[in-house]
Formats: C-alpha cells, sequence, structure tokens
C-alpha cells in the first residue's frame, strides 16, 4: 500500500540517535604514531591516484574483546600486517562483520562523515547474528574520531573523493571446535578513494542471476557478513566475463522478485512518479544510503513504495516505458544508474533519468555540506 507515513526501523531509530560531539569522545584511542609511514613519494603517488579500496593510511584503530574482561586494550596503532595463529576461529567458522562508512573534507578544511551512530546499530546488528560481541556506539564514533584524527592528511580534498573507512571485526580465538568466539578483535582501516565507478552517473550493466543466491531466508542475509559476499563472488566473475559491472540477485522462494545487488540496493523509477524498492525481508541489507533516499523522497511528499518487485515487471515496464529509471545506492557508489539490464533471456537499456540525478545531487550535497542537513545525519570527526 502506498503511503507517505514510515513508521522507522530499529537501525533507523537507534541512528538517529544523538551522539557525543567528536571532541567529548576523541582519546579513548590513544596513539601509538608509526615509526615508518609512506614517505612523501609514496603518499603523493596513492593521493594522486585515489584507487578504490588499494590502499591504506599509516594507522588503525583497535581494540579487543575476551569473554572474560569485555572490550579492552583500544588504541590507534601503526598500520601492518596481523599475527594470527592457522587455529583462529575466523579461518574455519566465518565469524566476521564489517561496516562501510566515509569521511569527507568539505571546503573549509573541515572533515565529517555520514550517519555514523547508523553504521554503528548496523554493526550490532550483524555482530548480534554472528554470536559476535556487540560495542557500545560511542566506542564505534570514537574509533573513527581518534582515527582519522591521526590520519587526516590522508582524507581527500578532489570532488567525489573520500577516505573510505572500513571497520570490522573478527573472531581471533585459537580453537578449531564449533562455537562462538571468546575472542574477538575490531579494527579500523581506511582508504583514500575516489569514485568506486569510475563512470560516475554514466551507468552500469547489471546481469540477473537466476541460479545462484547470496543469502536465503533465516540466513545471515540482513548481516554485513564476509560470507554474504564471498556467496556472490563466482557469479560476479561469471557476469563481468558477460561484459556486465555487477550481479542482480532474485529471491530463493520464487526466482522471481528483485532482491539486491552484490554490494548495492535497488530503486525502480515509474513514469507516474512512484518510486519502488525491495521490500525488507529479513533476506537483504537495510543499507544506510538505501534508508536516506526513502526519508528524503518520502519528505518530499514522494509516492515511496517498499515491496516486492517482480523482474518480468520491471523488464516489461523499460521496454512499454511504465519504468523510466533504475539505479542502486549503496556507501561506497552513493547513487549510480543502471542503464542496462539482462539475464538468459532478456536484454533492455534505460536511460540515466534526472530522479536519479537530483537524488544523487540532493545526498551528496548533504554529505559534503554544500546543502542543509535537516535530518543531523552529518558528524563532524575534525
Amino acid at each position: 500500500m502506498a503511503s507517505t507515513q514510515h513508521t522507522p526501523t530499529e537501525l533507523e531509530a537507534a541512528g538517529d540517535l544523538v551522539l557525543p560531539a567528536a571532541d567529548e569522545l576523541a582519546g579513548r584511542f590513544p596513539l601509538t604514531p608509526n615509526a615508518y609511514p609512506a614517505t612523501p613519494e609514496e603518499y603523493d603517488e596513492i593521493m594522486s591516484t585515489l584507487a578504490f579500496g588499494k590502499k591504506f593510511t599509516d594507522h588503525m584503530a583497535h581494540m579487543r574483546w575476551t569473554r572474560e574482561g569485555g572490550w579492552d586494550d583500544r588504541g590507534v596503532i601503526p598500520y601492518g600486517p596481523l599475527e594470527l595463529t592457522p587455529g583462529a576461529s575466523v579461518f574455519h567458522y566465518c565469524q566476521s562483520v564489517f561496516e562501510g562508512i566515509k569521511a569527507y573534507k568539505r571546503e573549509d578544511g573541515s572533515v565529517w562523515t555520514f550517519r555514523p551512530g547508523y553504521n554503528a546499530a548496523r554493526l550490532n546488528h550483524s555482530a548480534r547474528r554472528l554470536a559476535l560481541p556487540e560495542l557500545s556506539r560511542e566506542d564505534f564514533v570514537a574509533s573513527l574520531v581518534d582515527y582519522v584524527r591521526a590520519d587526516v592528511k590522508w582524507v581527500p580534498g578532489v570532488d567525489g573523493s573520500s577516505l573510505y573507512l572500513r571497520p570490522f571485526m573478527f573472531a581471533s580465538e585459537e580453537f578449531v571446535g564449533v562455537h562462538p568466539a571468546g575472542v574477538v578483535d575490531y579494527y579500523v582501516i581506511g582508504s583514500p578513494s575516489g569514485p568506486y565507478f569510475k563512470g560516475g552517473l554514466s551507468g552500469v550493466a547489471i546481469w540477473v542471476e537466476r541460479e545462484y543466491h547470496r543469502a536465503g531466508p533465516g540466513g545471515t542475509g540482513s548481516a554485513k557478513a564476509g560470507g554474504n559476499y564471498a556467496a556472490s563472488l563466482l557469479p560476479q566473475i561469471q557476469a563481468e566475463a558477460k561484459g556486465f559491472s555487477q550481479v542482480c540477485f532474485l529471491d530463493t522462494y520464487e526466482g522471481k522478485y528483485l532482491e539486491e545487488l552484490g554490494g548495492m540496493n535497488m530503486f525502480v523509477v515509474m513514469a507516474d512518479g512512484t518510486i519502488r524498492t525491495p521490500e525488507l525481508t529479513g533476506v537483504i541489507l537495510e543499507g544506510g544510503t538505501r534508508s536516506a533516499i526513502l526519508r528524503l523522497l518520502r519528505d518530499q511528499g514522494v509516492d515511496v513504495r517498499e515491496e516486492k518487485i517482480a523482474l518480468s515487471e520491471v523488464v516489461d515496464g523499460i521496454r512499454s516505458g511504465a519504468v523510466s529509471e533504475v539505479f542502486a545506492c549503496g556507501t561506497a557508489a552513493v547513487v549510480t544508474p543502471i542503464t542496462r539490464l539482462a539475464g538468459d533471456d532478456f536484454d533492455v537499456e534505460i536511460e540515466v533519468g534526472d530522479k536519479t540525478r537530483e537524488i544523487h545531487k540532493r545526498l551528496t550535497d548533504i554529505q559534503w555540506g554544500r546543502a542543509e542537513d535537516p535530518y543531523g545525519w552529518t558528524y563532524r570527526l575534525v
């Protein structure tokens, strides 16, 4: 049923809670300076190329949890290899979850991030599902604050660029019996990055996968767990061999409804102005960018529908003109137009539309401070 009324989800409600200012949280993760930071030449090379997720900064935030003592051993330490025993349970039972969030440098030199409370809530949601320990949202945000302040020179100032932050935790206990780990490590690393898709708003081609699924009912689909992404890699390789950038997965039961891409949520813009996105079923990830877009659209009075969307409806709609735009969204790519959708028995193309451009501009203007933030989504780190 179409409605502009919306009851916040658990993650949205938690994400909207006011956070302490960064200066109040700073210092929880004391800095141990890297004695061997990147050379000026290495730094210049990294910051001039800004390849997504390939190079990292001088430091990383860390803390450790034990069953006996809880979270302890907080610090910002030199970035470098981790020492793990082959018996570490993460290698055997995949207890590992992560988040993706960005630090943006604004024109005045200040550094901000976007909805860190939402990311903190989702990390804990993922941790609960994988029997990992939760951490306080204050510790989560403090780890970002202290890490970014230590490596603030790595936040690029080029338009569309950011310091991509990767908070993650994993089971590090040396034990190969099947039980939740009693030792868990949490880290934050960062990669100075340009756009996720180099083509920007020129659009991407998506292959619809019918044989494989990234997750199933009762599984870990709503958690940001490493194993979900591992499950998407084989169909991703097969799609790339056909000339496609990403894979769209369908529902497990009937194989007819859109779920999500390998790493992004989907939206369908109808010619009558209605905007649709697959409903949250516990199988797809509740994206923070998805949530923000829905809020922006509802507040504009747009008829937004979270519901089942049949692939056949979308394909027929593109052919008839009933579907005017299709786009994907996520932290890394923000908003990306889908300009080609294909599968074993169909291949349709669609233009980049004004609504996609409008949503992208509205969201990125808030993130970079070029527009008012009426929601309190942006958070100053430095």
